[in-house]
């Protein structure tokens, strides 16, 4: 093959096959069509221009994927209304890590990225290479699969001409352990009240993540409009693109007793030292300066909704009556509660089992 253009250059697979690159200012991109064609002239010069964006320290911006490759597909997805229903939180994290997998190398000796790849060639191979590029952290290599198929399913049901299958329902999970947050013990609750006592409103934080079932993003915005006729009534925001379904839970009257006692907010019971509500990344990171304080650093906002989960599932709740009070919408997550309680449960009544029975010898 005799092609005379400059800075383009051949170089064959493993199979002999020969592939035309573009290599320019340490970077290169591939030319996938036909030499000889006005296609490839035209994805010749495109590549002219984006070549240098390849080199290591440089990344490629949304503009340069062209039609019909996965970074362009990212684009769409990100201007749909599916997306746009997300919460802000859940948009900023899910395109973060779309992104950083579009700019992920193409092959451990192709520096293209990886949103260069045509839809036509992406297959789970490719995803399986962006969970692997994670392996050392299994989680993250988790939720770039689960985006991944969430932006391909999304292709699917918009055209099944652009994407015909979801490539990541082949590729499994990567399997680890992990507890997740530290699940708040009963002393380390009684440690943290002890250092935050009622009335301060570090112990207010406490019992609203303790007694409302809610989530942090939520317990925020809860305030004395939330309370109706001895009920808690909001819709959650995690949900709220999905439905808008009101949860509604009973006001205990040991979270009454804490707030009346407690400095509070005019729209929101939590303010931060302006008055203002906080947000949930706010609250997060000064609820944790008051858990260092009463030196419990391992404990967290979300450990405390765990801990709460843990008591109810202890104290009897079934797995339904838990997706009631912690607003979740699949048995799976309030079932590692209740599995969690009936084998604690049953080791006990059980575990007598394990003794010899005591033989009464007779003797003649």
């Amino acid at each position: 093959m005799d092609i005379d253009l400059p800075y383009l250059s051949p170089n064959k697979d493993r199979h002999g096959n020969v592939r035309l690159y573009v290599r320019r200012n340490g970077g290169y991109v591939r030319i996938r069509e036909v030499p000889g064609t006005p296609e490839f002239l035209d994805a010749y010069k495109r590549a002219l221009e984006r070549v240098a964006p390849f080199a290591p320290s440089a990344t490629v911006t949304r503009e340069q994927f062209p039609r019909n490759t996965l970074g362009w597909l990212g684009v769409q997805y990100f201007g749909s209304t599916e997306f746009k229903a997300l919460d802000p939180k859940s948009q900023s994290t899910r395109r973060g890590i779309l992104e950083a997998c579009f700019q992920e190398p193409h092959k451990d000796n192709d520096p293209e990225p990886m949103g260069f790849c045509p839809l036509a060639h992406l297959s789970a191979r490719h995803v399986k290479r962006l969970r692997d590029l994670k392996q050392e952290k299994k989680g993250a290599a988790n939720n770039r699969r689960k985006y991944l198929s969430a932006m391909f399913g999304w292709a699917v049901e918009q055209d099944p001409q652009l994407l015909t299958s979801n490539p990541a329902r082949d590729v499994r999970r990567a399997r680890y352990a992990t507890s997740g947050f530290h699940t708040w013990t009963p002393s380390e609750v009684i440690q943290f009240e002890d250092r935050h006592p009622i009335g301060t409103k570090a112990r207010l934080a406490l019992a609203l993540l303790l007694y409302t079932g809610s989530r942090r993003g939520d317990m925020v915005t809860l305030g004395r409009q939330h309370i109706h006729n001895g009920q808690l009534r909001f819709v959650p925001k995690k949900t709220l693109y999905k439905r808008a379904r009101i949860s509604e839970k009973p006001w205990l009257p040991c979270l009454a007793s804490v707030i009346e006692q407690s400095p509070c907010g005019d729209l929101t019971f939590l303010v931060t030292a302006y008055g203002k509500p906080f947000t949930a990344a706010g609250f997060g990171n000064w609820f944790r300066d008051r858990c260092n304080e009463a030196g419990l650093p391992q404990c967290s906002a979300h450990g405390l909704r765990k801990a709460g989960a843990t008591l109810a599932a202890e104290n009897g709740a079934t797995t339904n009556q838990l997706m009631a009070i912690f607003d979740w919408d699949t048995p799976g997550q309030a079932k590692v509660y209740t599995d969690a309680a009936d084998r604690k449960r049953m080791a006990g009544e059980a575990m007598g089992m394990l003794t010899r029975k005591s033989v009464t010898l007779q003797t003649a």
